[in-house]
């Protein structure tokens, strides 16, 4: 099972959002950290729920749950999903 770590303007983003979505949020966020693995990802990906961002940096991922983005990238061996932002899809790209 993967451990979900929050940066800390994450929670600047679950300030601006309200508190049912919050709940979606994290149950939907807990949900997927305990199933993932590989098979898991490449079901994700295929429905276009999960997608490698492209021209960054680093190695990023975009989740989409609801309106929401969550953008987050993985270690494999700390087995950590680091929740980068979270934001809605008008703002998740800027």
């Amino acid at each position: 099972m993967y451990k979900i770590d929050f940066k800390p303007n994450v929670k600047k983003d679950f300030k601006n959002i309200n508190k049912s979505d919050i709940a979606f949020l994290r149950s939907s966020l807990y949900d997927f950290a305990e199933n993932f693995n590989a098979d898991y990802e490449i079901s994700l990906m295929a429905t276009g729920k999960i997608k490698k961002l492209q021209g960054q940096k680093e190695i990023l991922y975009r989740l989409k749950l609801r309106s929401y983005r969550i953008i987050y990238k993985k270690y494999e061996d700390k087995l950590i999903i680091l929740v980068v932002h979270v934001t809605t899809r008008e703002s998740a790209y800027k």
